[in-house]
């Protein structure tokens, strides 16, 4: 029988379609699955006796620190989900016994409803590298490192192993895997990529599906995630959640192969992305991801042939035009079926019951999501079993998967230099480790561990973790080791060899991004390793360098130091794989050889970004390069690029705050009358600092005004000041017509003076100029949000020697106020913008 296409379907098939007769742009993919009749049959009967609230709350995904299993009771909740730094009871230490014990609560509420079929409730996480967000889990390498390994069957074990870790908790589903083909490496998010060859992305990613799903709908197996659709990974100069402007063909071969490779896997759920796709090339701009019809519903639903479900992201409909955290009809006719509203759920719930009765939104649309949903938890056997029956349910071994990871790290690692044949040492050698990284299993792991951004975290939040230097030890024992973070008081002539373990902090999503006034070189984020290394080098001893990074960076200074350099990515919690590859076995052979190449190309200049295969670019390491003790190579001295101050695009716009302090400023709390001593905040987005402490006149918390958690909220409560600071002053004259821009949100209305100001600091006998923000704040409501542009040239005007400003953004009270701000930054041209302040509209404050 044939079907008339319902009108948001139809509307989205013409979005899409070429010519009649012609073929469809974007190929069917394949699925191991079929739509089963007696299956279906069911589904629709359960959606037949649903109400509207029903299938609505079906259709909603909270955070578990915003609802109880009563709530998801009485509101018919479809999912809940566990951010990052987010664990039942909010405790970081909870065990396995306390996840299941979540779990079996909120599955059974789900079933207590008072609907004709009650429905199981399914919970997702974001298990992106093991079971992350779970204390005592192992932790694999992440997806860059594993891209190194190119070993799709390793892959799929760990898919296998994560997917019983997941279980253990009475958790179904994973928000992996990320098939993003990222194109510039200062994406913060380059880490959770395989590689910047799209056919690696393809296999590793499709392995990677099959073994988390494998025997889906049993016990052993969870729910993959395809994301983020589509183009996460090819935004304009790695921008977080920015814009890709890629041609079709360009999306179709580079992009989308990822998700061909995951749905022909038996992916169920897709993950929309964050960004926008504007196809320059044709002139056709598609906006934000989630609130695309042509491409949800018109290319991954009708035209691949996708009859899985697509979830939105963290608060991902807030970000179209007209939409809010509890509003958006625009996302559900695109085709989004379930709601990642974390907080906002109730509101969510009645808004959108609101919007289908009033006919914004279609019942078809809303029926079509609940059909999608329920026909996923059928095939994961939701409806058959609860979370305590599995067999991995409440088993404490089951989070752990040592020897696999072990095996990981060891492929994973890329050997890029390796002069003279210092590596491997043997096993008599007497060895100096320095570096504050080869004794942190924070630094190991990366992002996305045991919290969002992996900060925050201590050795002994990881009782079954190895750093590298407790490799070392356990291989060479410990009086062959001595270890120095920082080099100081200890003599590398006393030892044979000298290993050094560096790299970078954690970071995840745009907390990462390396800004266009940034570059690629490593040292001018982490001077203090250059300096370590200076120090070490040239004595006498044989230097070896363990990186370990989230994407290649500018090292070239480092190599040069080094006589043998191992790219190590973000290993995870098995340090002992590293030492596996420095050390000859006891007898003196080489026990393993290093087999990791590299997944990106790595490159020769600090501003040598995008570099990727095939475009030209001539990078100091081709894809695909590693060296291994079989195949041998010496590198020698390497040119060092010095770029002008400022970075890259030092002449467009410089980057102060991006939901942390970008490099080269802190941000610091001062004290006035200096009655406490300066504080720098930290980088903890889960907490709040007071300060000082015990009497605080400042507090500082993290919340959302654009995205995620992007936002400091200050609260003063006596006199203080806040001020980006860097011991490198700027050279804001660069930037021409420029203006400091940051964004708002008034929480407490000030009761005295407010002060934006910058400093050029002593060199320019200490002149400062402030502006009084109140005129411009006394319009606000709590609530109320402003974005600033206030030209340099105002500031200039109070007296700053814009040639060299040490701190480029202060902002001071006396008396209680509160406000939270986000993406400071200054930007050349702004002053000529139509809503930058003029001069005269802006109050100067006296010192």
């Amino acid at each position: 029988m044939k079907h008339a296409l319902t009108p948001w379907l139809a509307a989205a098939t013409l979005l899409c379609a070429g010519a009649a007769g012609a073929a469809p742009a974007w190929p069917a993919a394949g699925s191991p699955f079929q739509r089963l009749p007696a299956d279906e049959a069911r589904i629709a009967r359960i959606v037949a006796g649903m109400s509207l609230a029903q299938k609505v709350g079906q259709m909603t995904q909270p955070e578990i620190r915003h609802i109880t299993p009563d709530e998801v009771r009485r509101f018919y909740i479809g999912s809940v989900l566990n951010g990052g730094g987010s664990w039942p009871g909010n405790n970081k230490y909870a065990s396995v016994a306390d996840w299941l014990r979540l779990a079996q609560a909120y599955h059974e509420a789900s079933m207590q409803t008072d609907m004709a079929q009650p429905v199981p409730v399914i919970w997702g996480t974001d298990a992106v590298h093991g079971h992350n967000n779970v204390f005592g889990a192992t932790l694999f390498p992440h997806n860059i490192g594993l891209g190194a390994t190119r070993d799709a069957g390793l892959l799929r074990e760990i898919g296998r192993a994560t997917a019983r870790a997941v279980r253990a908790t009475g958790i179904q589903w994973t928000f992996a895997p990320t098939l993003a083909v990222v194109r510039d490496d200062r994406w913060g998010r380059t880490y959770e990529s395989y590689a910047e060859d799209p056919a690696v992305v393809a296999r590793l990613g499709g392995a990677y599906v099959r073994g988390l799903q494998d025997g889906l709908g049993g016990d052993a197996a969870i729910l993959a995630t395809a994301k983020h659709f589509i183009g996460d990974g090819g935004t304009a100069q790695g921008k977080d959640q920015g814009v890709n402007e890629a041609s079709q063909a360009e999306m179709l071969a580079i992009h989308a192969q990822g998700y061909y490779a995951a749905l022909a896997a038996g992916a169920q759920t897709v993950m929309a992305s964050f960004n926008s796709w504007h196809d320059r090339a044709a002139g056709q701009d598609y906006g934000k991801l989630h609130g695309s019809q042509a491409l949800l519903s018109g290319v991954l639903k009708q035209q691949m042939g996708f009859d899985g479900f697509i979830v939105s992201d963290w608060n991902g409909i807030a970000q179209l035009p007209g939409c809010s955290n509890a509003s958006c009809p625009q996302a559900i006719n695109a085709g989004i079926d379930m709601v990642m509203v974390p907080e906002d759920w109730q509101a969510f719930i009645a808004n959108t019951v609101a919007q289908v009765q009033r006919g914004e939104i279609p019942l078809a649309r809303i029926d079509d999501a609940v059909t999608r949903i329920l026909r996923v938890k059928l095939r994961a056997g939701l409806f058959g079993q609860a979370p305590q029956d599995g067999r991995y349910a409440g088993r404490t071994e089951a989070l752990q998967a040592r020897a696999l990871a072990r095996r990981a790290v060891r492929e994973s690692l890329v050997l890029l230099k390796n002069d003279g044949g210092v590596l491997p040492l043997a096993r008599q050698r007497r060895v100096l480790v320095v570096g504050r990284a080869a004794d942190s299993l924070e630094q190991q792991t990366g992002g996305w561990t045991l919290s969002w951004q992996g900060t925050g975290n201590r050795n002994s939040d990881f009782p079954a973790g190895e750093t590298v230097l407790a490799g070392l030890r356990a291989a060479l024992g410990e009086a062959r080791v001595v270890y120095s973070p920082d080099g100081a008081g200890v003599n590398p002539a006393e030892f044979d060899a000298v290993v050094a373990v560096l790299g970078e902090t954690p970071y995840a999503e745009g907390n990462g991004d390396i800004p266009p006034s940034g570059t690629l070189r490593h040292s001018a984020r982490h001077p203090e390793e250059l300096r370590l290394l200076q120090g070490l080098a040239g004595r006498g001893r044989p230097v070896i360098t363990v990186f370990l990074s989230g994407r290649p960076l500018y090292v070239n200074d480092l190599l040069n130091l080094s006589d043998a350099f191992v790219a190590a990515w973000l290993p995870g919690s098995e340090g002992g794989g590293i030492a596996d590859l420095l050390l000859r076995r006891a007898d003196g052979r080489v026990g393993h050889d290093f087999k990791g190449r590299l997944p990106f190309s790595w490159p020769r200049g600090a501003c040598q970004t995008p570099l990727n295969a095939g475009d030209g670019g001539q990078p100091l390491f081709a894809l695909g390069h590693g060296l291994s003790y079989a195949r041998p190579a010496r590198l020698g001295q390497l040119a060092l690029d010095a770029p002008a101050s400022g970075g890259c695009g030092a002449r467009t716009e410089m980057a102060i705050f991006e939901r942390v302090a970008q490099a080269p400023y802190e941000l610091l709390a001062i004290s006035p009358g200096q009655r406490w001593p300066t504080r720098k905040l930290s980088d903890d987005l889960n907490g709040t600092e007071e300060i000082p402490a015990g009497r605080p006149e400042l507090l500082v918390s993290t919340v959302q005004i654009n995205t995620q958690q992007d936002a400091k909220l200050l609260r003063w409560q006596g006199p203080a000041r806040l001020v980006a600071w860097s011991a490198q002053p700027a050279l804001l004259s660069a930037y021409p017509d420029a203006a400091l821009l940051f964004d708002l949100r008034l929480a407490q209305a000030p009761s005295g003076a407010v002060g934006l100001g910058m400093d050029c600091g002593a060199g320019c006998g200490g002149k400062f100029g402030q502006f009084d923000l109140r005129p411009l704040l006394r319009p606000l409501a709590v609530g109320d949000r402003l974005s600033l542009k206030i030209p340099l040239a105002c500031f200039a005007a109070l007296g700053v020697v814009l040639d060299r400003v040490e701190q480029p953004f202060m902002l001071s009270a006396d008396a209680p106020f509160a406000a939270a701000i986000a993406h400071i930054r200054v930007q050349a041209g702004a002053a000529r913008h139509a809503d930058a302040l003029r001069c005269e509209q802006l109050q100067p404050l006296l010192p």
